[in-house]
């Protein structure tokens, strides 16, 4: 059975994007999703503009075309994830999402 860190990111797992997008806008801080295991869910749509994706597993998720430009990545991965698209934030240089993409390596944040 898989653990389900809060209804956010249920809501993410089953693939309710709309509704996932129509609950957060209600939040006064951003979206808590660290620690996610988001493994092969699409994405395509997700709000997770200024997520907390820290240390957030996209496995071959499709997250193509999502805004991530103030999301907090650091420690995500993304290995074999498909990312046409996807705005990152401008503190993540394209090596380390290209490393992460092939490899698997976590997210370092550029300081």
């Amino acid at each position: 059975m898989e653990m389900r860190k809060n209804r956010y990111h249920e809501l993410l797992r089953d693939e309710h994007i709309t509704q996932f997008n129509r609950e957060i806008k209600e939040l006064k801080e951003p979206v808590d999703l660290e620690n996610c295991n988001l493994r092969g869910v699409d994405l395509r749509h997700a709000n997770l503009k200024t997520a907390n994706l820290k240390s957030t597993y996209f496995k071959m998720a499709d997250i193509r075309g999502v805004d991530m430009s103030d999301a907090q990545l650091n420690g995500a991965s993304f290995n074999k994830a498909r990312v046409g698209g996807v705005l990152f934030p401008k503190n993540v240089t394209s090596a380390e999402i290209r490393l992460s993409i092939e490899y698997g390596t976590r997210i370092r944040i550029k300081d």
